[in-house]
């Protein structure tokens, strides 16, 4: 049995997955966490990761070196994304991780990450022959994917995090009908490439990755049904109605109001507000009646590709 770790190091959040793998290529998963960095704050639309989250994020990792040294793991991949390959100090972030807790960051491009992003939506998700389209929507990037369960089509990496969106428009509270229209102009202009894409690829579907999807997800759940909906299951569902529903009390809550609802985590307690504006508009745009969320995130993936590698 061999014990491995996985860390990711997303824009928002620092994800720590420990499992213990066998010969055979089976795990199970010993201890997960999560640490609510925001590393793009106050600076992710600047190109740098400013000194305060800058320490955040280091005092992350060496929290995570402490689990991983008590859980006796003997291997560690470290992934960072959107927040650190696009800042001008990321490399610097990265050596001071390795000096601070000897973990090796790996940065990975926009283009692998939409790769692996695909891999774990097929393993979480049922896919068919006609195409989909992916979504991981992130803190510094969101990843758009129109692929099919042996393919993909397109993949681009687009710099419309959920934190990039938020620091751009800094919307009041709640947000007002003019910094929506303000938003959706800018994601006219800045998505005429996925757009184009889905002329030459029509889409049957939209299948979430993780993140905001998650927490759409629960918040359905929750609000409409119960937390049964979501037990033990790798995809779920959405009936457009009740996404459309929350979507308007999303728009129109507070961010106290907000603070109170069933299966939203104060991390994405301002972010889903972006988030939602931006998922509406894809499906208003292309005109989609199917859509579906995969539970498995960059952790898992990393881990099978390590597996079967």
């Amino acid at each position: 049995m061999t014990r491995i770790a996985i860390i990711d190091l997303g824009t928002n959040t620092f994800n720590l997955l420990i499992v213990e793998a066998n010969a055979d290529k089976k795990y199970k998963t010993i201890y997960q966490t999560k640490i609510a960095v925001k590393l793009g704050e106050g600076g992710i639309n600047k190109g740098f990761i400013a000194p305060i989250p800058f320490q955040r994020g280091v005092d992350a990792i060496k929290e995570y070196k402490k689990i991983i040294e008590e859980h006796k793991v003997e291997k560690t991949i470290a992934i960072a994304t959107s927040a650190v390959r696009d800042a001008d100090n990321g490399k610097e972030f990265a050596e001071k991780i390795k000096q601070e807790s000897n973990i090796d960051v790996k940065i990975i491009s926009g283009d692998k990450e939409a790769e692996l992003i695909y891999r774990g939506v097929k393993d979480g998700v049922s896919m068919i022959y006609k195409p989909a389209l992916i979504i991981d929507i992130g803190g510094g990037s969101t990843e758009f994917i129109i692929a099919n369960d042996s393919e993909i089509f397109w993949k681009h990496s687009f710099q419309l995090g959920a934190a990039r969106l938020l620091e751009k428009i800094n919307p009041s509270d709640p947000i007002t009908d003019k910094e929506i229209q303000e938003l959706i102009d800018y994601l006219k202009q800045e998505l005429k490439p996925l757009f184009a894409a889905v002329q030459k690829y029509p889409i049957v579907e939209i299948i979430g990755s993780s993140g905001s999807f998650d927490s759409l997800s629960e918040m359905i759940a929750l609000r409409f049904y119960s937390a049964d909906l979501l037990k033990n299951k790798t995809e779920y569902t959405f009936h457009l109605q009740d996404f459309n529903t929350l979507y308007e009390i999303i728009l129109k809550s507070t961010t106290a109001e907000r603070m109170q609802m069933k299966g939203l985590i104060a991390m994405r307690v301002d972010m889903i507000v972006v988030s939602a504006i931006l998922l509406n508009f894809i499906i208003q745009t292309l005109s989609v009646q199917k859509m579906r969320s995969s539970i498995y995130s960059l952790k898992e993936v990393v881990l099978h590709e390590l597996l079967h590698n």
